[in-house]
């Protein structure tokens, strides 16, 4: 059977008033892309097209998406090179542009907050694709596909991060009506046009270790499912997404170069296959590893607190969401090891409880025990099934006190963790597989196979799951290097310096991409990672970091939670003729929305007074009057922020927050009773009302796809 046509490496883009068209330049026999404007129709067209013009050759069609007023087609205009794997070309999305299909674009303020939003979310997400390499599947999947399907068919759904706006594409594809109810067949002239990309991390680098070269990669997948920002988006939803869900692979690939590699023949474990050519074949070695937020409905609501107020819900209405969850973890991966690191005193003992307390009502029957120390009366806590009798008894989870047993930077000491996992890590194995040069697919024969994974969370998944997966990260690269015969039995990856920072700094990047992602600034503890050990700069950096933190979580990451959910299909815009009501106009009470710009000009005020020069014969006490009013002004306003938090929060408006409209409101009702601004808001009655129309957006934002 025919290999199917990969996506496009050139396209040229074609644009006239009546239609857009794609070509590629070199496969001049492959049919014609027409999205006909204004309508969006797709066809496919043999011949020429007459009366249209060359614009511009781009790197791929990234989708199609429909906004209150027009659709847009989102085009790839620029791509950046990021190295090889197994010698297919692997780029990260450097430019986009958007293709209005109305030849005049109407304006309209929501409009323009769409295409803004979207325009930051694609300029700051990290994306990657590849032509000849699916990159949202680890290097095991890869190896168990269907070459014979294209390659948007056999891409992971959980990693295929633009699968929502190649729908019209897809739908197409498969033979989907029009706007003009036309119905057409099956049409895989255009497989070539959809291309998959990934949202994620990805570094590839030459090293060696004993003077052994290979190729070293890290590949993180974000999934599109519950995407979205550290307080906007927590916990489980009824179809079994958590929020903050990353795949990571670690990828070693031997042999990658002409010619071999002179040092890999010694190798004993790896030879024993009898004719394999192991030692001369390009081999592939993956380990993955899985993060994702704690599998149960709670929410942390932001009020201008450090720490915001936590909301869990019983463990049993998220039983069956969790059941779906962990249903597909263990198809997908096999064995689960649940590593949590969440605290197990003060505000995150909830989180932690709950979490236990699901395990034990999944798994048939459990079998707990529990380890302490000096230092702390929960060191582990395990929760194992008593026996296998159904699919959930192959969850295992592992609590590990990570800040009581790190405390005072003994950061070794998270060595206690590998010990107690090492004999499920030694069972699960890694994906092994070699490339046959005889096989015209490209496919791997698979040679040993991943069938466990260790699925890592703390409160974000971020700080505490970094140091985790590292420690983990260079236990499979050790053991790996061990079976290939580059190191010996007792000697460690970690031994030869210049491996070992390449390593701690990949890793230390990892940490970065999805901390950024997520939280909106860069990993903590990232000083550790990189070097080993805790500096005063990287305990100042994580001081910045911390501060950034709280300002952009509260006061920035609205617009970009509204634009995951805009670029994952999570909120559908409304038609232009039901969209009278702009979404994203402030309506708050004048006075509410005037608070802040009072404080701020209380500090000029203080600021100007504090460095105007004083005349030798003026009196002070009016300068001093004056400084004292701005100051009670400015106090006043500054506590009547923090009292009343959620006003001054920017939440999400397009999939607000059921917690944040209640908090809103009694918010507001509080404020009423302020004896200097309560007079100056509306009655109850009438904000009621008033309120209704502030958030009627909210009714939009119940608009999803399945």
């Amino acid at each position: 059977m025919a290999r199917p046509v990969p996506p496009f490496r050139d396209i040229n883009l074609h644009a006239s008033p009546s239609h857009y068209a794609f070509t590629s330049p070199s496969s001049p026999n492959s049919p014609t892309l027409v999205v006909e404007r204004p309508t969006g129709d797709l066809r496919l067209n043999d011949g020429p097209l007459l009366g249209a013009k060359r614009v511009s050759s781009i790197a791929g069609i990234l989708g199609i998406i429909k906004l209150k007023l027009d659709k847009y087609i989102i085009v790839i205009t620029k791509a950046q090179p990021m190295g090889r794997l197994r010698g297919h070309m692997v780029y990260r999305v450097a430019a986009t542009e958007f293709l209005p299909l109305r030849e005049r674009p109407l304006h309209d303020r929501d409009e323009d907050t769409y295409l803004s939003m979207l325009k930051d979310l694609l300029r700051t997400g990290p994306m990657y694709f590849s032509y000849s390499l699916d990159l949202t599947n680890s290097f095991q999947r890869q190896s168990q596909s269907d070459l014979s399907l294209p390659m948007w068919k056999r891409a992971d759904d959980r990693f295929f991060w633009n699968r929502f706006i190649q729908s019209d594409l897809i739908d197409f594809r498969q033979g989907e009506n029009d706007t003009t109810g036309v119905r057409y067949g099956q049409q895989p002239g255009v497989d070539p046009f959809i291309l998959p990309v990934m949202f994620g991390m990805m570094r590839i680098t030459s090293t060696k270790v004993k003077s052994t070269p290979f190729t070293f990669a890290l590949i993180t997948r974000r999934s599109r499912h519950r995407g979205g920002t550290r307080y906007f988006s927590r916990g489980i939803d009824e179809h079994g997404h958590v929020s903050n869900y990353n795949e990571t692979e670690q990828v070693v690939i031997l042999n990658d170069s002409p010619g071999g590699l002179s040092g890999f023949a010694a190798g004993e474990t790896m030879q024993s296959g009898k004719g394999d050519g192991a030692g001369r074949d390009l081999q592939v070695l993956s380990f993955v590893q899985t993060r994702g937020s704690v599998p149960v409905y709670w929410a942390e609501i932001n009020n201008l607190q450090y720490t915001p107020k936590l909301h869990v819900r019983s463990v049993e209405t998220a039983l069956e969401a969790a059941r779906k969850h962990f249903s597909e973890q263990i198809r997908i991966y096999g064995e689960n090891f649940l590593v949590n690191l969440v605290n197990q005193k003060g505000r995150e003992e909830r989180v932690k409880r709950a979490y236990e307390q699901l395990v034990r009502l999944l798994v048939s029957s459990s079998t707990e025990s529990t380890e302490a120390d000096s230092i702390t009366s929960e060191r582990v806590h395990t929760v194992d099934p008593g026996q296998r009798r159904q699919e959930m008894d192959r969850l295992h989870y592992v609590y590990f006190d990570f800040h009581s047993e790190t405390k005072g930077l003994q950061w070794h000491r998270a060595q206690l963790l590998l010990d107690r996992l090492t004999d499920g890590l030694m069972r699960g194995q890694y994906f092994r597989g070699v490339e046959n040069p005889g096989e015209p697919s490209g496919g791997l024969d698979i040679r040993s196979l991943q069938t466990a994974v260790v699925r890592t969370n703390c409160m974000d998944c971020l700080d505490r799951t970094n140091v985790v997966q590292t420690m983990f990260a260079r236990w499979a690269v050790t053991r790996q290097l061990v079976d290939a015969g580059i190191l010996r039995p007792g000697e460690s990856a970690s031994d030869d310096p210049e491996f070992e920072n390449m390593f701690r700094n990949m890793w230390a990047d990892n940490a970065d991409v999805v901390s950024k992602a997520y939280s909106g600034t860069g990993a903590l503890k990232t000083d550790f990672t990189r070097t080993g050990q805790r500096t005063r700069a990287g305990m100042l950096q994580d001081l910045n970091n911390s501060v950034t933190r709280y300002v952009r979580n509260n006061f920035m990451d609205g617009p970009r939670q509204d634009a995951f959910d805009l670029f994952l299909g999570t909120y559908l815009p409304p038609d232009s003729r039901f969209g009278g009501l702009l979404l994203f106009v402030d309506r708050r009470p004048i006075i509410i929305q005037a608070i802040p710009y009072i404080l701020a000009a209380s500090i000029f005020m203080i600021l100007v007074a504090t460095f105007t020069r004083r005349l030798p014969d003026s009196a002070a006490w009016p300068l001093r009057l004056f400084v004292i009013f701005w100051t009670v002004v400015g106090g006043y306003c500054l506590r009547f922020i923090y009292a009343h938090g959620m006003l001054y929060v920017n939440w999400p408006k397009l999939n607000t927050p059921t917690e944040a409209t209640e908090g809103y409101q009694d918010a507001l009702i509080h404020a009423r009773s302020d004896k200097v601004i309560g007079q100056w808001l509306p009655s109850r009655r009438h904000q009621r009302g008033y309120s209704n129309a502030r958030l009627g957006y909210m009714e939009e934002g119940k608009k999803r796809i399945e």
